[in-house]
């Protein structure tokens, strides 16, 4: 969408040059919230499972419990905590497709993140990666031959990806004009009681949720890195590598969309590159 001609608001311009960088943020439930990571299974497919929301929400807004959620998706491996399951979602990142999802929307509120997420430009790709936890699936559940890149406990993995169509930064947030918050309504910052975010991504066309992980973990453990973090991103893969934000030049993001496009079709060949 075009300026609304506030002082404050930036636009972002296309790239003549159509070079794209990347960044990929953690997201996603996890051991703290909502007490469990979300499952990957031994062939590689994934459930993306959201944070609880911890803020108050708009009594006019229509927000998914984990029970709403467990009623539509594919049975899970383990119970969640039984506290949990009425709490409302704070699902974000939104995916469409995904359980109480209408379109590609992310938000934050945190500086930490919102600073780096406003740097990107349209044709940029915003990567999203979770914890999870290995798990023999459900019986219900259908899977493929076992892939032999998945940690054997827990391990940090891609679940999903925009290509950036707009970015709103700390300034446009401060101001939204009418037509950006009918365009971001369905986000999760947007049916908080205060509007929060610092920052708010559409992704366009190509954006996804993955039905199988990418792993940035090895394969003997999930807290050692492989060389989608060492080599590709600015990371050096030492500490808590699996908290941090990771960015990848413009070769390296070309390297890595190669990756998440072929692991659908061909998980097996992800071992031989990773070696």
């Amino acid at each position: 969408m075009s300026s609304s001609g506030r002082c404050h608001r930036r636009t972002r311009r296309r790239r003549v040059s159509s070079v794209a960088r990347a960044l990929a943020i953690n997201v996603a439930a996890n051991t703290n919230l909502p007490g469990v990571r979300g499952p990957i299974y031994p062939d590689g497919s994934v459930v993306y499972l959201p944070i609880p929301e911890r803020e108050p929400i708009d009594p006019a807004a229509e927000v998914p419990t984990y029970n709403d959620l467990l009623a539509e998706l594919d049975p899970l491996p383990f119970e969640l905590p039984g506290e949990s399951r009425d709490t409302p979602v704070h699902l974000d990142p939104e995916f469409a497709g995904y359980p109480g999802c209408e379109s590609y929307t992310y938000g934050d509120e945190h500086g930490v993140k919102a600073g780096p997420i406003s740097g990107l430009q349209p044709d940029d790709s915003l990567f999203f990666y979770a914890t999870l936890t290995r798990h023999e699936p459900p019986a219900e559940v259908d899977t493929d031959q076992a892939v032999e890149w998945v940690a054997p406990e827990w391990g940090a993995y891609l679940i999903g990806e925009f290509r950036i169509s707009r970015v709103l930064d700390s300034d446009a947030c401060r101001s939204l004009s009418s037509a950006d918050r009918a365009a971001f309504a369905s986000n999760a910052h947007r049916k908080r009681a205060e509007f929060d975010a610092k920052v708010l991504v559409r992704g366009g066309e190509g954006s996804q949720l993955f039905d199988r992980g990418v792993p940035l973990s090895a394969p003997e453990s999930g807290s050692t890195a492989n060389r989608i973090v060492t080599e590709l991103s600015n990371d050096s893969g030492n500490g808590p590598w699996w908290r941090r934000r990771l960015w990848f030049d413009a070769e390296a993001t070309a390297t890595l969309r190669s990756v998440t496009e072929s692991i659908g079709s061909h998980p097996q060949q992800l071992t031989e590159w990773l070696s």
